[in-house]
């Protein structure tokens, strides 16, 4: 049986799944991370951890973060990203714009990619990176 939490596909594997499909694994990740990250910073509420994590998951949020790490990004991961900002969603959150939530979709498609090539200190590195005050 194969785990899947410690994945370990090919980026030619990873090149095959599509954009969406990469953004639906990355959104799930990215959540994940912020999840975490929240409940392991201290003793807080369920309604303040939600309120939390809602406030770093939202398209403006990822959009802000995504505009923080591009400039770090290697070739590859700047390709993954590019991936997600241009593929075609049928839908926009009311309170985003269509390039915040271009580049949200980036992100999660990026944070896909590396999870699924088992590049999780590269994901950590990078989450941290992304919550450093400018």
């Amino acid at each position: 049986m194969e785990n899947l939490f410690q994945m370990n596909l090919t980026t030619l594997q990873v090149n095959e799944i599509t954009n969406l499909g990469l953004a639906h694994v990355g959104d799930g990740v990215y959540d994940l991370l912020c999840r975490t990250y929240l409940c392991a910073g201290g003793d807080k509420t369920v309604l303040k951890l939600h309120k939390d994590t809602v406030s770093m998951v939202k398209a403006t949020a990822q959009a802000k973060f995504a505009d923080k790490l591009k400039p770090l990004l290697t070739e590859e991961e700047l390709g993954f990203f590019r991936r997600g900002k241009n593929a075609h969603t049928h839908a926009t959150p009311k309170a985003a714009t269509r390039q915040e939530y271009a580049k949200a979709t980036g992100l999660e498609t990026l944070f896909g990619a590396l999870y699924l090539m088992g590049r999780t200190e590269r994901l950590n590195e990078l989450f941290y990176k992304m919550l450093e005050e400018a």
